[in-house]
């Protein structure tokens, strides 16, 4: 380990070295717990469960009473670490090299915990609590998987008890190559489509006797593909779809398939909902064959677009960004989906958080100088937002 370490980063550590992947908490919310408690916060356990989904604890916690009401928000579960092995240094001991702190979570999202949290402890201490104002956060243990029992819970949990937040700050890490330089204020929806392509099995060598499914395929995959969706509206890019499996399930040489799947996923922006989305594709593959051969079907979707329309609380974070960067960063709605789309639908959010160019991958790490530099952005959008 090199040196001494902060306390945002020695808290990323502690957080790194409880391997929850999702469900599994492993502690890591128990750490959280017993630092808020120190600093004042009323901290309450929210665990939810659904037939057929994993339980999932989750974590609320609050510091004052009245409005305005500062939310921080983000996840301790984590993505699994694949062969520790690969990895330079064990996935979950939090050890740093060279400046930089290793382990599944460093980036997605630990880091961005610790550093929210210990801004928030370094607030307390030099300001104490805003006469006029409150933080809270709002911790899952559940992003990383079906996203059911975690924020979406928390949410309506809050709401039932008459508690509001006035605006959101998403730990997420949103930097594409320098800290400062994205902040994200939207996220394109995600659909996933199931299609079964129906022909008749036969013979290779009767073909008149069969109906091979792989034409039918090949024409529907063409038909969703050979136009774009959109061309993109003012804060997103075009609606883009991916094919992202075909699955025939013939090994034989000498037999015609009569039937194929495909799976494809769909990434939209604000010009379509998942109903409209919807009929679009059916027309789509009716255009180019009759219905009777294939069967279309759609996972459950909880992944629409938002965007947080630019105005104060865009500016007062852009602000303290630039302030401790000197980068004025991009306001982008790119990348994939988070739990902020849960969230837009209560109160206007915004993401930031740490580089991720190495999220989800082997050695997973981040900067420790961006560690606390993070924290130090945190702590001016506090200081701006309580003045």
């Amino acid at each position: 380990m090199d040196g001494e370490t902060s306390t945002g980063v020695a808290l990323a550590q502690d957080l790194i070295r409880r391997p929850s992947v999702t469900p599994a908490d492993a502690g890591a919310l128990d750490i959280l717990q017993t630092r808020l408690l120190a600093a004042g916060f009323r901290v309450q356990r929210l665990p939810f469960s659904e037939p057929g989904t994993p339980d999932i604890d989750n974590l609320y916690a609050r510091i004052g009473d009245s409005a305005p009401f500062l939310l921080f928000a983000g996840h301790t579960d984590v993505v699994p670490p694949g062969d520790p092995a690969k990895w330079t240094l064990d996935p979950f001991a939090g050890e740093i090299r060279s400046g930089e702190l290793y382990g599944r979570g460093a980036a997605d999202m630990k880091g961005g915990i610790a550093a929210f949290a210990a801004a928030a402890f370094a607030f307390l201490e030099k300001h104490g609590l805003p006469k006029k104002g409150s933080i809270g956060f709002l911790i899952t243990g559940d992003e990383e998987g079906p996203a059911i029992n975690g924020t979406v819970k928390m949410l309506q949990w809050l709401a039932e008890k008459g508690e509001t937040f006035d605006h959101c700050v998403v730990g997420e890490p949103t930097n594409v190559q320098d800290l400062g330089d994205t902040i994200k204020i939207g996220r394109r929806g995600s659909l996933n489509g199931r299609l079964r392509v129906l022909g008749k099995q036969g013979h290779v060598g009767y073909p008149h006797r069969a109906d091979n499914a792989v034409p039918h395929l090949l024409a529907l995959c063409a038909a969703l593909k050979q136009d774009a969706l959109d061309r993109g509206s003012d804060w997103f890019e075009a609606s883009n779809l991916e094919i992202t499996s075909i699955d025939i399930g013939n090994e034989a040489t000498n037999v015609i398939p009569g039937e194929a799947r495909v799976r494809f996923n769909i990434r939209f922006n604000d010009l379509w909902t998942p109903e409209t989305l919807k009929a679009e594709i059916r027309r789509r593959l009716e255009s180019a064959r009759p219905p009777e051969n294939f069967e279309l079907s759609f996972d459950p979707c909880n992944a629409v677009s938002f965007v947080t329309q630019p105005g104060p609380f865009t500016e007062l974070v852009t602000q303290a960004i630039e302030a401790e960067t000197g980068r004025r960063p991009e306001l982008s709605t790119s990348g994939g989906t988070s739990d902020a789309r849960f969230i837009a639908t209560y109160g206007p959010v915004v993401e930031f958080g740490l580089v991720g160019k190495t999220m989800h991958q082997i050695d997973e790490r981040v900067a420790v100088a961006d560690i606390d530099r993070l924290m130090k952005i945190y702590e001016r959008i506090l200081s701006a937002y309580f003045s």
